[in-house]
């Protein structure tokens, strides 16, 4: 009886315990819902644009409202502000936070080194995921060298504001549209393996759709342009080694060696990615390592919450997350 008591007692403090969790989820969340509402007449403009510029009918970066009288346009004060990231949508971000244009080469980009100036000779590439400026981005790449010791070359996901993002997101799991940074990522990843060097990729939240997506293209590109069957292109894309951190995709090609991770109580990767237990019906890639813990306060941050829990890309395949 006492021990009946006693289980009854655990689950109502875990019960407790993810209450807590879903609303410290809520309240990391809020600033995002936050933007979205209170700029609302700004958005359906915003929305237009973005989608305009992702499927080429915009040149990216030309607002339109461009000549316009600022009069004309709801929330115009705002506006170019928003936009300005646009110019670096699916540009490489290297040291200093200096970008360069997707056709470059990538052993021509200047990484970002480890704080100590010294790196293991491993290059990692990593995509963010929304509402993250340039300048953010780069804050992270500081971040990841430090804590991986590895060199650090970001490919940026533009801004355009949550709203527009979100929209984006939607987008890139239906694979549809265009995302400059799908496609940098794609030609980056077939370059380099097929030259037959490893590429590392780490992604956040939209970065790990990104991911996602640009691999599935790479697939399509070995079997169609190079001929290789579905086994081969997979053999050759397991040169490529994937870390996803709150990821937004539920789905993941099969081929590359993957570790996901994914907080319980992150509503990003519990509610559109691998989910907070293992799922049959999410494809996390065979093969492939997720590791689930539970975090309540900031559940989605990359920084604050994700990277402090990575562990190396060997060990943790191996399960070693201690």
């Amino acid at each position: 009886m006492i021990g009946n008591v006693e289980t009854l007692a655990g689950a109502g403090v875990r019960f407790a315990e993810g209450l807590t969790g879903l609303a410290g989820a809520a309240r990391d969340l809020a600033p995002a819902l936050a933007e979205t509402f209170t700029e609302a007449p700004h958005a359906a403009l915003s929305l237009t644009e973005g989608l305009a510029a992702r499927t080429g009918i915009l040149r990216t970066g030309a607002p339109l409202w461009a000549g316009a009288p600022r009069s004309a346009c709801v929330g115009a004060t705002h506006a170019p502000a928003r936009g300005a990231d646009t110019r670096y949508d699916g540009h490489f971000v290297g040291a200093d936070g200096r970008t360069f244009p997707p056709s470059t080469p990538l052993s021509e980009i200047p990484p970002v080194l480890p704080s100590s100036g010294r790196d293991n000779g491993q290059t990692i590439l990593y995509v963010n995921g929304i509402s993250t400026t340039k300048d953010s981005q780069f804050d992270s790449l500081r971040e990841i060298a430090d804590h991986t010791g590895a060199r650090v070359v970001g490919i940026h996901n533009a801004t355009q504001g949550a709203l527009v993002d979100i929209i984006q997101s939607g987008g890139d799991t239906l694979d549809i549209g265009r995302n400059p940074a799908v496609d940098a990522l794609a030609s980056t990843v077939y370059e380099e393996i097929t030259a037959g060097r490893t590429v590392n990729l780490m992604a956040h939240s939209q970065g790990a759709l990104i991911t996602s997506r640009a691999l599935q293209d790479v697939r399509g590109r070995l079997m169609l342009e190079d001929g290789l069957s579905r086994r081969e292109a997979e053999r050759v894309l397991s040169r490529v080694n994937v870390e996803t951190f709150g990821g937004a995709a539920g789905s993941y090609p099969d081929g590359p060696r993957y570790v996901h991770y994914v907080n319980r109580f992150d509503p990003v990767s519990t509610l559109f990615g691998l989910g907070p237990f293992a799922n049959p019906l999410v494809r996390p890639g065979r093969g492939a390592v997720v590791h689930r813990f539970a975090e309540f306060d900031n559940a989605h941050g990359f920084d604050a919450t994700y990277l402090p829990r990575r562990v190396p890309f060997d060990e943790a395949r191996r399960g070693d997350f201690d």
